[in-house]
């Protein structure tokens, strides 16, 4: 006996050429090289009477050493001169965060001392933490 197959319709599925097409263009983009001619194109931009909007900065943080030695930001100074510049930083970024690093052996007396000239540059947000 002769089973009658029913006729099946033949479908290729292009999903899978339509990804390797999208690889294909995403490697040539990416991996073609810029002339030096295609990054001098002149471009005049229209200009607007706009206040800069200057990212304030992130907080800021002073290390005090066992010795007494301090650090704003990695650079050392003395108390007058942290005392100035966050004067300075604070009348520009009224909102100024300080934090307060002391080393594990570092004596309270130092830390309190920066805190203080801390609090004469007139900064209101203040944390301590200690030094890693």
């Amino acid at each position: 006996m002769k089973r009658n197959r029913g006729t099946e319709e033949a479908t290729i599925n292009l999903t899978p050429m339509i990804d390797v097409v999208f690889l294909l263009v995403i490697f040539f983009m990416v991996s073609s090289k810029m002339d030096a001619s295609d990054s001098g194109v002149q471009v005049n931009v229209a200009s607007a009477d706009m206040q800069s909007m200057a990212r304030t900065p992130d907080q800021r943080i002073v290390e005090v050493r066992n010795d007494g030695s301090l650090m704003l930001d990695g650079t050392p100074m003395s108390s007058e001169q942290l005392t100035e510049t966050l004067k300075q930083q604070r009348s520009v970024y009224p909102g100024l965060q300080v934090s307060v690093r002391g080393d594990s052996d570092s004596s309270l007396h130092h830390v309190v001392k920066v805190m203080r000239q801390i609090e004469l540059a007139g900064v209101q947000k203040m944390g301590v933490s200690e030094r890693r």
